[in-house]
């Protein structure tokens, strides 16, 4: 009898236990605290590029594609001459012209460092393959400007033809890239009153000029011995693209600067 006693004991125990309620979570003491992880990755500074280079990297300090100043109004109905941007914020912009030397690198040097240059080019470079620079438009954010069908000295040549140079190529670039494009840089930098009229008329908002070159890498400057805010950079598509281009972007980084988008700080009214 007293081993039954003894298994009932231990049978009611185990009932018990078994049908005990599950503990209820307590809520935190008053003037308790709970601490929280919360993980953050840090933008990379720099990426490896092509050929064993180091390419550095910028963040965009606005949403790109936003306008952030309007074109300014030539002082004769015209469309105005720029030279450089004014601007409070530490800005640099980069234009690329021609097209004459396709640079396998281009795409992933863009896309790499989150650079969107303003390309000006020719009919004749892009005719021999639009799908280059239609991708650099699509996949790295780059933008067509025009540059003339042939690149001519336009200075002193007579309105039709310069309209002609000026027009056809923008026609052309707009039924290659699906966009038409705004901004205007005459060969050689040399253009007349002329010439802006024949721009005027195409339908630009301005003709564009620049305040420092890319050569060879070594960036030269019209004046001074670095970048400024508001200053506008030219380089073109030559062997040299890989150089060039990261000696822009190296330059940018030691004098503090950002690369942002010429076409949001020269913006046209939607009509």
């Amino acid at each position: 009898m007293r081993r039954i006693g003894v298994a009932v004991a231990a049978a009611l125990a185990i009932v018990t236990v078994a049908c005990a309620p599950e503990p209820v979570a307590q809520p935190p003491a008053p003037g308790a605290t709970t601490t929280t992880t919360v993980t953050t990755t840090t933008p990379p500074t720099a990426v490896p590029g092509p050929g064993g280079t180091t390419v550095p990297v910028f963040q965009h300090p606005y949403r790109y594609g936003t306008a952030q100043a309007k074109a300014p109004v030539g002082p004769d109905g015209l469309l105005p001459v720029v030279r450089r941007i004014e601007t409070d914020q530490p800005y640099v912009f980069i234009t690329i012209d021609d097209g004459a030397v396709r640079h396998p690198a281009a795409l992933e040097l863009m896309r790499n460092s989150n650079v969107q240059p303003s390309l000006f080019l020719n009919t004749k470079h892009v005719q021999e393959d639009p799908a280059f620079f239609k991708a650099l438009q699509d996949r790295a954010g780059a933008k067509v400007h025009a540059h003339t069908a042939n690149h001519p000295n336009l200075q002193g040549r007579p309105y039709d033809f310069q309209r002609q140079e000026i027009c056809g190529n923008a026609d052309y670039l707009q039924a290659q890239t699906g966009h038409r494009p705004t901004l205007f840089r005459p060969p050689f930098g040399n253009y007349d009153g002329t010439t802006r009229k024949a721009a005027t008329d195409c339908g630009f908002s301005a003709l564009v000029m620049w305040t420092a070159a890319v050569n060879d890498g070594v960036v030269q400057f019209q004046a001074g011995s670095r970048l400024n805010r508001g200053d506008i950079v030219l380089m073109h598509f030559r062997q040299t693209f890989v150089e060039d281009f990261l000696a822009f972007l190296e330059r940018c980084k030691q004098d503090g600067l950002t690369p942002v988008p010429l076409e949001d700080h020269l913006s046209v009214p939607q009509p």
